[in-house]
């Protein structure tokens, strides 16, 4: 879709997609929660939610910009640092910082590979991957400050009401740089459709998936298991976008889906240990 709409403009379009359809699901719950903060001033629960939809923007503005200069898979490993960040600074098992060494072993040989294969290519190439990296370690950030705050709005927020309200807060923070950057082609009945169909795909089920997974484990498992996003990103870059691979890009992939799986196999274990 970027040779169409630009990739604000299709940020815009996805967020807007999933405000709305978020909306349609939940927008009563979301509806009572805005009315109980108002009338109880509860304004550590407002910056919550407002947080949380301005890190959703950040988040998606960012790494949609990332994937318009870098190939997907060097994108995705890079923005992995963040929840990589989450697990490393909440692990308090010596086993969880194996895997997460893994895991950033193989994010590193990742990234490093990609980009440095796109500097080769001249100076204009290596301007543009440089830029792809800013806005990839920006939406790294955003995810850690993702995975944390969706942890606490699950936790404070029944349903989805919580995160309508936030991706509604975080389509509006968008906007203005979508409407700037595309402007009337965001009208076309082709692009709506397809920012409809990414809205639901990219935002709707995963994130509606993702709050009621970080309300039944830890942040640092749930940043762990999360590594497995390079390698399927890496995969669709190959297969959908023909975007080659090298040697050490797919040792990296390795490394990266074995730490995923010791992460499952021991917190998996460990949530067992308790019941026994």
């Amino acid at each position: 879709m970027f040779g169409i709409v630009s990739p604000a403009g299709l940020t815009g379009l996805r967020l807007w997609a999933a405000a709305l359809l978020l909306a349609g699901l939940g927008g009563r719950s979301a509806m009572r929660v805005i009315r109980g903060i108002a009338a109880d001033q509860a304004w550590r629960d407002a910056a919550l939610v407002g947080g949380f939809g301005l890190t959703l923007g950040v988040m998606n503005f960012s790494i949609y910009q990332a994937f318009a200069r870098i190939p997907l898979g060097t994108a995705v490993t890079i923005e992995f640092l963040g929840p990589l960040g989450v697990a490393v600074a909440s692990s308090r098992r010596l086993v969880d910082l194996v895997w997460v060494a893994l895991a950033g072993a193989g994010v590193t040989l990742l990234g490093t590979a990609g980009v440095s294969a796109a500097s080769l290519a001249g100076p204009a190439t290596s301007v543009t991957a440089l830029s792809g990296v800013a806005f990839a370690l920006v939406s790294a950030v955003a995810w850690a400050v993702y995975i944390l705050l969706s942890a606490s709005t699950g936790k404070r927020f029944s349903g989805s009401s919580g995160l309508v309200a936030a991706m509604g807060i975080a389509a509006l923070v968008v906007t203005p740089a979508a409407v700037a950057s595309a402007g009337a082609s965001l009208l076309r009945p082709s692009v709506l459709a397809a920012g409809l169909a990414i809205g639901l795909l990219s935002s709707v089920i995963p994130y509606r998936f993702e709050l009621e997974t970080l309300r039944r484990v830890p942040a640092q498992v749930f940043g762990i298991s999360m590594s497995l996003e390079p390698a399927v990103a890496a995969l669709v870059g190959v297969v959908m976008l023909s975007q080659a691979l090298s040697p050490a890009q797919w040792m990296a992939i390795g490394c990266v889906i074995v730490a995923s799986a010791g992460a499952a196999l021991g917190s998996g274990r460990a949530a067992t240990a308790p019941q026994a």
